[in-house]
């Protein structure tokens, strides 16, 4: 089984110490509807097949990673002392060979290091994590000025695949006014089709963070390649991960 294939690295300007590594849906055991790299023990798979796929990744990474018990909150685990399950949305790492990982299937996974490549990040954003200011808190955590931290946006829902309701659009624009440019009216008029990509964009370049890459996946769209709970209901979770070599 050629898992390295199936997985792919983030293209972005990184130290050359900062590892990292994005999942597809491709490469392990799984049935179907989870076929067939589902990582995540949340979603009705068999747990047996669940922990064959995380074996099957322990060859690509340095140590086992700290699994997250994601809740669209705010909480900032920290991979160099936490233990196999916590229960947050983003990850920090100082120390070489801790992994940090999310999980995702539409929200947008997101990677942080500094320019000196002294300390990492992973973060599950999806809309309501973005709301609360998920990636603030990290930021806050990973203790760099935002002006030295670099970005890469990995898979996440496509805008055309990704509607919302005004309610969603009136949180964002209340904190950011410019937030109203990620939003593009719905046919119907209670709805918006939301630029996920674009709103974690815009709350980086208010903190200072300059350099960002990735940002243009849908997994929606790419269903056939990454996993989509809109497309598909029923599915698995990708990861994300990055760790200090």
């Amino acid at each position: 089984m050629a898992l390295l294939e199936d997985c792919f690295v983030p293209e972005w300007p990184a130290p050359v110490n900062v590892k990292s590594l994005q999942t597809t849906r491709h490469g392990g055991v799984s049935l179907p509807p989870y076929d067939s790299l589902n990582l995540g023990m949340h979603v009705g798979d068999a747990p047996q097949a669940v922990a064959r796929n995380r074996q099957l990744l322990s060859s690509l990474l340095p140590s086992e990673p700290v699994w997250l018990e994601q809740v669209h909150g705010t909480t900032v685990a920290n991979a160099d002392e936490a233990g196999c399950r916590v229960v947050a949305d983003a990850c920090i790492a100082r120390k070489r060979g801790s992994v940090c990982v999310v999980m995702t299937a539409d929200c947008l996974p997101l990677l942080l290091c500094d320019d000196d490549g002294t300390v990492v990040a992973a973060v599950h954003a999806g809309w309501k994590g973005l709301a609360a200011g998920v990636i603030e808190a990290t930021v806050k955590e990973m203790g760099v000025a935002p002006q030295k931290l670099r970005a890469w946006m990995g898979p996440a829902i496509g805008q055309l695949a990704f509607e919302v309701g005004a309610e969603v659009r009136d949180i964002f624009v209340a904190h950011q006014a410019q937030a109203a440019k990620a939003f593009v009216a719905h046919k119907d008029s209670n709805k918006f089709h939301a630029d996920i990509y674009l709103l974690a964009r815009q709350r980086m370049n208010a903190l200072g963070i300059a350099s960002i890459e990735g940002g243009d996946f849908c997994t929606y769209h790419q269903h056939k390649h990454f996993y989509s709970y809109r497309h598909d209901g029923v599915t698995g979770r990708m990861g994300t991960f990055i760790w200090l070599e």
